[in-house]
């Protein structure tokens, strides 16, 4: 007979061995609705030479107990409902600022809507947009002046409200409202806060949507084509294989997902891409652009006077985006009319792998910002391959209106273009960067002399961030293009920066002269604040506005005095889960057994002491970092006067379970020198968490017998190999992780070794490879359409099936319709309550190891 519950499976147990008892039957109510409803043969838990015994046919016990989603204590699932704070965004004159009110989370039904996956895209196939992503659901107008918010009137009941932009004057601001059927372009008045729609025809929004002219009257659109027919029918029987086919040409491929499959695929893909471009006024006055085609792109110039235009077209390719299928990019007028055909790109497939490596040809075409109608663009100098030796590796083109002479060289980079800042006539600043070596520079061009040598203003580490001067401010033009802020006589320019420091982020703003090289420091946050600097208004430097928080304060917007240091408030927004404002927060750092200085957030139940409530279980999230410089991955990340955000998304919620939480602990991986850092991935990632492990027990708050570590993403890799190669931790959470990295061949993460360069690399790193060493319960959730690159929902599936073979403790977990990050409220709220109830049974309420071990260290 099958037992009536996991307390019939009990017999015969003494005093000392009920606690023990107590953690089976947890585990054994797990499993046991499937068993009665399967009928297995009974379970019994009996006392064996001294020591409690799961006996069961377990292994052969199907892979769920139950089927509907789950809701967690209401204490975790209040975080999901808690208010979002809105974004904020101020208009081009500094006077006004846009309130962008997010919605609550999607529905799995809104969620399940069709879908289309085609050459790396997602898209809605009833309204021609995208099928994922983020919208606003409100939008409202106030004054840096802490004028009350006026709601824009005239939107849609329901609204999803994307694509919200200024015009260049700030009179007005356009956005996009998807609705089921098709997507509507909508204006309002700044000064009326009254919202309404456009008068044409639905937009697509395969490479974007619509963009401002200059005139701040007139925006160029992308519309559905009039004469666009029926969507294409699938055929009702395959008329041929598909065949693929490689003339030893090396055409290697990071793993992308959504990639097209067939001939159907491509003519579906150009049939939802293909759009007719329009110019359309305020004033509701449209008028076609061209004829219809495959466009990514239509960007106006500076003066209004012409649109940039990228147009797809044949032969696409089944092993790579979109975006690297054939393209021409051409000048047209605004009427359409071709002024210039800038270059006519082939299929990009044998882009190396190695990274910095870039096509060849024409890329980043766009139009200078500080000029009328410039061109500008880079072309490689190295043929595009990151592992062949050059002097030079880019070279930035200039190409100005009429556009009937030969492009002029403004400058060759050494290392690979990382973007231009625009300035005046004899200044812009252009970065360029080398992934190799973590290196990067800035240098000061002059446009007006194109050709000569530019200047170094900065030469520096990527992964320093003690010494990072900061990013160039910029300041609006006219035109809705953005240029280098300069101070009036035009000497120096403003860097705003995160500040980090061995006392943690403190944002600052700086002023440069780009003669002298003489650094000004105008503002830098305070304790016991954490302030970032927004925007100098007006042309001077006495008034900032900053976004300032504490650990109890939400961050809200202020005005700064800077001349008096006087501060207005501009606005209010409330604490959004103020019944957690008593909770333990702390900023703690810890050395590495080698010496590496590490760093992580602690958080504890609120009023916890240790001295009186003893070490708590503990939850450890993290995520590998690879560093070539052991001093730069030894520096922190953080501010320990940063607003204490319980986000439903990581692990700081657990802390209302009673567990404490290691927050961020650091997980450098350190490759100096010739040496690779994943050459000892493991041996580091077990040293990180050893480190942290320790910290918290010196500190009396963590009990270092019930420790779980998690991580989502490549931490959910890094869970894998600390449960695989060490026994530090009781259990562990993976989400969305990739485990077997022989299916992702040509590189990972930071990785770009081949695999046929370094297989015993990518079989040291895979959990996969090491599932037999796995001695604690894992627990494996994913989104069934996860689109990450290399972390396909198959790799959790194949993992848990040689967890499972191999008779380990596992669970998997599959949300439905889930990409790479969950969005439904049903499996946000099922995520929390596997995750609370896994570390529940498994880490809370889990026996002393010295009596419950069931294996060996690995000792590796």
């Amino acid at each position: 007979m099958v037992p009536n519950g996991p307390n019939d499976a009990v017999e015969n147990l003494t005093e000392g061995e009920l606690s023990e008892a107590a953690w089976f039957i947890s585990i054994f109510e797990m499993q046991y609705a499937t068993i009665r409803q399967t009928m297995m043969t009974p379970t019994r838990l009996f006392v064996q030479s001294g020591a409690i015994v799961l006996a069961a046919l377990l292994v052969a016990q199907p892979a769920a107990a139950q089927d509907t989603y789950q809701r967690p204590a209401e204490s975790l699932a209040r975080l999901v409902d808690a208010p979002a704070m809105p974004v904020v965004s101020l208009s081009p004159d500094g006077r006004t600022l846009l309130f962008m009110h997010l919605p609550s989370l999607s529905s799995v039904a809104e969620l399940s809507a069709p879908e289309l996956r085609l050459a790396g895209i997602r898209i809605n196939p009833r309204n021609n947009g995208p099928s994922r992503s983020r919208s606003y659901n409100a939008l409202g107008l106030g004054s840096v002046d802490g004028e009350a918010e006026r709601k824009i009137t005239g939107l849609p009941v329901g609204s999803r409200i994307r694509n919200v932009n200024w015009a260049p004057d700030g009179a007005h601001v356009a956005f996009t409202v998807d609705m089921a059927d098709r997507i509507d372009l909508y204006v309002v008045s700044a000064t009326t806060a009254e919202a309404r729609r456009l008068p044409l025809r639905p937009l697509t929004d395969i490479g974007g949507s619509y963009r401002w002219v200059s005139d701040s009257r007139t925006i160029i659109a992308t519309t559905v084509p009039e004469s666009r027919g029926a969507m294409p029918e699938a055929p009702a029987a395959a008329v041929g294989p598909v065949i693929q086919e490689n003339m030893g040409v090396k055409a290697p491929a990071r793993t992308y997902q959504d990639l097209l499959q067939n001939a159907y695929d491509e003519e579906l893909f150009s049939w939802l891409v293909t759009s007719q471009l329009v110019r359309v006024t305020i004033d509701g006055e449209v008028t076609p652009i061209g004829e219809p085609d495959l466009i990514t792109e239509a960007s106006p110039s500076p003066d209004g006077s012409f649109l940039l235009i990228e147009r797809l077209h044949k032969p696409f390719s089944y092993l790579i985006p979109y975006y690297r299928f054939p393209h021409r990019i051409e000048i047209v007028d605004m009427n359409g009319n071709l002024v210039r055909e800038v270059a006519d790109l082939p299929l990009a497939e044998g882009v190396p792998t190695a990274f910095g490596s870039v096509p060849t040809g024409v890329r980043s075409a766009h139009w200078r910002s500080d000029s009328p109608s410039t061109l500008v663009w880079v072309e490689a100098l190295d043929g595009g391959d990151a592992r062949v030796e050059s002097e030079y590796r880019d070279e930035v083109f200039l190409l100005q209106s009429p556009f009937d002479a030969d492009p002029v060289s403004l400058v060759r980079l050494p290392l690979r273009f990382g973007g231009i800042t625009w300035g005046t006539a004899d200044v812009a600043l252009v970065r360029d960067l080398w992934w190799a070596d973590r290196r990067t520079h800035t240098w000061i061009t002059n446009p007006s002399k194109p050709g000569d040598a530019p200047r170094l203003l900065f030469d520096l580490s990527t992964e320093d961030r003690y010494n990072d001067p900061g990013f160039p401010v910029t300041r609006r033009t006219v035109a809705g293009t953005r240029v280098l802020r300069t101070t009036a006589d035009g000497r120096s320019i403003y860097l705003r920066g995160t500040g980090a420091s061995p006392e943690g982020n403190r944002p600052f703003l700086r002023r440069l002269d780009l003669s002298s090289g003489d650094v000004t420091e105008i503002f830098r946050s305070e304790a016991p604040y954490y302030e970032r600097p927004i925007e100098l208004l007006g042309t001077g430097e006495e008034i900032l506005l900053t976004v300032r928080e504490t650990t109890t304060e939400p961050p809200n917007y202020v005005l700064r005095n800077l001349k008096d240091g006087s501060i207005s408030i501009v606005t209010e927004f409330p604490h959004p889960y103020p019944e957690l404002d008593a909770i333990g927060k702390e900023v703690i750092q810890y050395p590495r057994a080698d010496g590496v200085p590490l760093s992580a957030t602690l958080y504890v139940p609120a009023g916890f002491a240790a001295e009186r409530d003893g070490p708590l279980p503990t939850l450890i999230w993290a995520y590998p970092r690879e560093f070539k410089s052991a001093d730069a991955a030894g520096q922190r990340r953080d501010s320990p006067y940063q607003f204490k955000r319980v986000s439903y998304w990581g692990a700081v919620p657990y802390v209302t379970q009673g567990y404490a939480v290691i927050d961020g602990a650091a997980m450098p991986v350190i490759g100096e020198g010739d040496a690779e850092p994943n050459d000892t991935f493991r041996e580091q990632l077990v040293a990180n968490a050893q480190a942290a492990i320790d910290e918290g027990v010196r500190r009396g708050v963590v009990d270092p017998e019930r420790v779980a570590i998690g991580g989502h993403s490549y931490g959910a890799f890094m869970t894998a190999n600390l449960l695989a190669h060490s026994d530090l931790f009781r259990a562990g959470i993976a989400r969305s992780g990739a485990y077997n990295r022989t299916l992702t061949p040509f590189g990972f993460q930071s990785e770009e070794r081949l695999f046929w360069e370094a297989p015993e690399i990518y079989y040291y790193m895979s959990p996969f490879m090491h599932a037999d060493k796995v001695n604690e319960p894992i627990l494996l959730i994913h989104g069934t359409a996860d689109n990450n690159s290399g972390t396909f929902p198959l790799q959790s599936r194949r993992y848990y099936s040689a967890l499972r073979g191999l008779g380990k403790t596992a669970r998997l977990v599959m949300l439905p319709h889930e990409s790479h990050g969950y969005r439904a409220r049903e499996s946000i709220l099922h995520m929390l309550w596997e995750t609370d109830r896994w570390l529940d049974i498994y880490v809370k309420n889990a026996p002393s190891r010295t009596r419950m071990d069931v294996a060996e260290p690995t000792g590796e």
